[in-house]
């Protein structure tokens, strides 16, 4: 069984713990750790999007994040980012190859497989940004079924538009694109 810390509003753990089930259950505040995969091609910025598993119980068969995942009681976001990129895409990185972008919420209440679920977490956001062969990727198959280059510009789009494909949150979207704004930013100053 996962555990969670209960945090705050500001993501820092109250000193209790809760199950995932209950969590999700509930809707208790807990935090996570998302990771975007991204390169540019072509002089086109683009993203590694996973396909999340037929089988997950929140989003099923829909494009995600490069790579998210709750973190478990007494553990740190870097460390879990870490955990989450080698777990579900075979991504072994260290700390300095991930790029802290910022903070988000996820708030939500849906139904899926027949089933409630109450989603409120404090997501931390990173960038990974070192070189990826997909096709040498192992990839976790209880959670992720394929991986895809998307061109950026074509996922901000069609996440403000259509939720067809992707269940990618708007909030670590975001994040991604001002932490790649602040980026060319300062290498304008340069």
């Amino acid at each position: 069984m996962e555990w969670f810390d209960v945090c705050d509003e500001n993501g820092i753990p109250t000193g209790e713990t809760v199950s995932r089930e209950e969590a999700h259950r509930k809707g208790i505040l807990h935090r996570t750790a998302h990771v975007w995969v991204i390169r540019t091609e072509k002089g086109r910025l683009q993203v590694l999007l996973q396909k999340r598993s037929e089988i997950k119980d929140s989003f099923p068969g829909l494009y995600d994040t490069s790579s998210a995942g709750h973190i478990p009681a007494g553990c740190e976001p870097l460390q879990s980012a870490l955990r989450e990129l080698c777990e579900e895409l075979g991504i072994t990185a260290d700390e300095r190859q991930l790029h802290y972008a910022g903070r988000f919420r996820i708030r939500y209440e849906k139904v899926f497989h027949g089933k409630l679920f109450r989603d409120n977490e404090i997501s931390e956001v990173y960038v990974y940004e070192e070189p990826v062969d997909i096709s040498g990727l192992r990839l976790q198959e209880s959670e992720v079924t394929e991986v895809r280059w998307f061109d950026l510009e074509e996922v901000n789009r069609e996440v403000r538009v259509n939720r067809e494909r992707f269940c990618i949150p708007a909030g670590g979207l975001e994040a991604l694109n001002r932490y790649l704004e602040r980026k060319t930013y300062e290498q304008q100053l340069r």
